[in-house]
């Protein structure tokens, strides 16, 4: 099973974007997906693989707060 984390891309340098994950920032390969600086995206594996909306990206990380309870 795979899980892609939601994320804010802060900068783009190639085909690289840096993204936050609440405060902590990783280096993603952009592929196959445009984004640009403020777009709310999905990373698995070092990828973004796709680009969701704000409120599809708040409603993943509330869900995945409430994981952590457990």
């Amino acid at each position: 099973m795979c899980v892609a984390l939601p994320g804010t891309v802060i900068e783009i340098k190639d085909k690289n974007a840096t993204v936050d994950f609440n405060g902590n920032t990783v280096s993603a390969r952009m592929g196959l997906v445009d984004v640009v600086p403020g777009d709310r995206v999905l990373v698995h594996a070092g990828c973004i693989m796709q680009k969701v909306s704000q409120s599809e990206a708040e409603e993943m990380e509330r869900l995945f707060s409430e994981l952590e309870a457990f």
